[in-house]
């Protein structure tokens, strides 16, 4: 019973992600807010937004954005001296992003309308910044997990990224840009792209030679 509970819960957890992510996606259709949408927001504004933190949230939610990734994916290229590690990483952003797009359009979910920090265009749901950036450093966070030794090292680097993600998501909320349905969505989705993305890549990618 412990093998097979070990061998499927990764499917088992794909299929959580799915079937809340499908129940969130049908929540918003046609624009609908949520509960959950308002009270975040409203919990964050109260509390947390100041003429501090803004710029930082503006940095931060770069790190999730188009550029900032165009960036990353050319480094990985050439950096990463196993090519076959580089290409799934580079694959693995070009595919999230456009899945991203695809189920934006399906949806064609309204951003928010209230008060805005920054500028942004586009349908709302599921958030790209919270979508790209659970599946490209969620990746990462995988590829260093398998691959470095020291113990320090790799735990300090997942811990970073699992941060890094967590924040991007959460400036998403901060600046108005999306609701919080978006952004948890777009994790959720990711998290069970990534599981099928490395079942299915990881055979080519860390073959032996």
């Amino acid at each position: 019973m412990q093998v097979f509970q070990k061998k499927n819960i990764k499917w088992v957890i794909v299929l959580i992600c799915v079937s809340i992510f499908v129940y969130l996606m049908q929540a918003v259709w046609g624009s609908r807010v949520l509960p959950i949408d308002t009270s975040v927001y409203n919990f964050i504004t109260k509390h947390f937004i100041s003429d501090t933190l803004t710029p930082i949230m503006k940095v931060i939610t770069q790190f999730g954005g188009t550029i900032l990734m165009i960036v990353w994916a050319i480094a990985s290229l050439v950096l990463i001296t196993n090519k076959r590690i580089a290409v799934s990483v580079v694959s693995n952003l070009v595919l999230i992003a456009l899945l991203n797009n695809i189920l934006k359009l399906i949806v064609r979910r309204a951003r928010p309308t209230g008060f805005r920090l920054i500028t942004e265009t586009g349908y709302s749901f599921p958030s790209g910044h919270s979508m790209v950036s659970m599946a490209f450093y969620g990746y990462l966070i995988y590829l260093i997990h398998k691959n470095v030794r020291n113990t320090k090292l790799r735990w300090t680097l997942m811990t970073g990224f699992g941060l890094l993600i967590f924040i991007i998501g959460m400036s998403r909320i901060y600046l108005g840009v999306h609701y919080t349905s978006d952004v948890f969505a777009g994790f959720l989705f990711s998290i069970g792209y990534l599981i099928v993305y490395i079942k299915l890549t990881d055979p080519i990618v860390f073959q032996k030679k």
